[in-house]
This record gives structure tokens, C-alpha cells and sequence, in this order.
């Protein structure tokens, strides 16, 4: 069933977990924020926008700032029908895969033999430290790329700087060139930074199969002191 939200919480920080809340508040103040705050409020107001309103900043709730582990970084949310829910390339139990997904379940096949999953939805990755982020948090239905430029990729280059500068040894996946632009922001002598086309069906041929990004994530983890990932 469609999760459908025509309002967003008053301040849109609200969904925000305590740590998270401390590193980004400056972020709120901002005028650019501000403006970022309006736009989005009428856009729920008036369109059919996703993620419901209440998800807008799932990816921030699901787990403690400290206790990130990997970044995923993905450009935009799902902007079909009762996909999005927040996580980058996740959607809720019971929805299809869309194309790229399905893709990336099956380069976690073949790096590591874990069969296929029943379930799209990412929460278990997002609970072991998996950091889903989107670029732009906001979509409007049909309309792929309808909420850049509006202030969303300021916020999101803040929260990828604030994880390179604070944290130590994590993995930063970036696929295709829309998420490695964010690479200018992250502390490469610190962090493992793996970079692989897109796994959308237009590119994934081009080198995302067999980049074996998941096996690499989880050697690095080990290697740090840290658990892997159950991908």
C-alpha cells in the first residue's frame, strides 16, 4: 500500500536522531535551510511529493551518529508509488525492486554467495551502521531529479564533511559521477572511499558487476577493529 504524507513536520529536523541533531544544527539556522524548509512545505502542500513527510530524514534515525560505519550515497529518492521510505535504494517490505536494486542484490550474489533477499527494505543494513543518504531527500512523484538545486545538496555535502572530519576508518561508496562529486568532501587518507559506475541497468555492465565493493567493505571494517556488515 502507498505511504502518502501531504504535510512535513513543522521543523524539519524534527526526525533527526540527538547526535545527528548536534553535529547538523547550525545547518537549521541557515537561510538557505530556511528557504530549503518553505520550498519543501509547499511542495508537500500542493504536489505529490516522497518520501512521506515523516520519512524525510528516516536515514538519520535509524542509527546513532557514532555507530556509522559505511555511507551509501545515492542521488534522489524512488519517485514512484510506495517506494521510497527514506534509505537510499531501499523500499518498504513487499514492494518490487527497482531495476538498480535488483542490481545490487545481485553483485552482493556473486562477491559474497548471499542469496537474494524476499525484502528490499535496507533497515537491517541501516541497523548495522549502514548510513543510506540520498542527495536530495525529496522527490516529486514521476519527476526524477525535480527537487535538486534547491538546497538539498548543501545540506547533504555538510553531513558527508561533518562524518569525514569526526569519524575515523569508514567506508564511503559512491556510485556513478552524480555521488562522487561528494568525494571532493571526504578525508581520503582516513577513510576508504570506493567509487564504481552506477548500478542502474544503463551502466551497471560498465563495471559496477565484479567491482566486489562488499567483500572490500567488510575486509576494511575487519581490518579496523569493526564488525562487518551482514549484507
Amino acid at each position: 500500500m502507498e505511504q502518502t504524507s501531504n504535510t512535513i513536520p513543522e521543523n524539519m529536523d524534527i526526525k533527526i536522531e540527538p547526535g545527528w541533531k548536534e553535529h547538523l544544527k547550525d545547518e537549521f539556522e541557515k537561510s538557505y535551510f530556511t528557504d530549503l524548509t518553505r520550498f519543501v512545505r509547499s511542495e508537500y502542500e500542493t504536489q505529490r511529493i516522497y518520501p512521506p513527510g515523516k520519512l524525510i530524514f528516516n536515514a538519520f534515525e535509524k542509527y546513532p551518529f557514532g555507530k556509522t560505519k559505511v555511507v551509501i550515497l545515492g542521488q534522489d529518492p524512488y519517485h514512484e508509488p510506495g517506494q521510497a521510505h527514506g534509505l537510499c535504494f531501499s523500499v518498504p517490505d513487499g514492494v518490487s525492486f527497482p531495476p538498480s536494486l535488483q542490481n545490487i542484490f545481485k553483485e552482493i550474489q556473486n562477491d559474497l554467495g548471499i542469496p537474494v533477499p524476499k525484502s528490499g527494505n535496507l533497515e537491517r543494513w541501516a541497523e548495522q551502521g549502514v548510513f543510506l543518504l540520498n542527495a536530495t531527500l525529496t522527490v516529486r512523484a514521476h519527476q526524477a531529479g525535480s527537487h535538486q538545486k534547491k538546497g538539498w545538496e548543501t545540506f547533504t555535502d555538510k553531513v558527508i564533511e561533518v562524518l569525514s572530519n569526526s569519524q575515523d576508518h569508514l567506508v564511503f561508496i559512491l556510485w556513478g559521477a552524480y555521488a562522487q562529486r561528494k568525494g571532493e568532501l571526504i578525508n581520503g587518507t582516513k577513510h576508504l572511499v570506493l567509487k564504481s559506475v552506477h548500478p542502474s541497468p544503463l551502466s551497471a555492465h560498465r563495471g559496477f558487476f565484479g567491482n566486489h565493493q562488499f567483500s572490500k567493505t567488510n575486509e576494511y571494517l575487519i581490518n579496523h577493529g569493526k564488525e562487518p556488515v551482514n549484507w
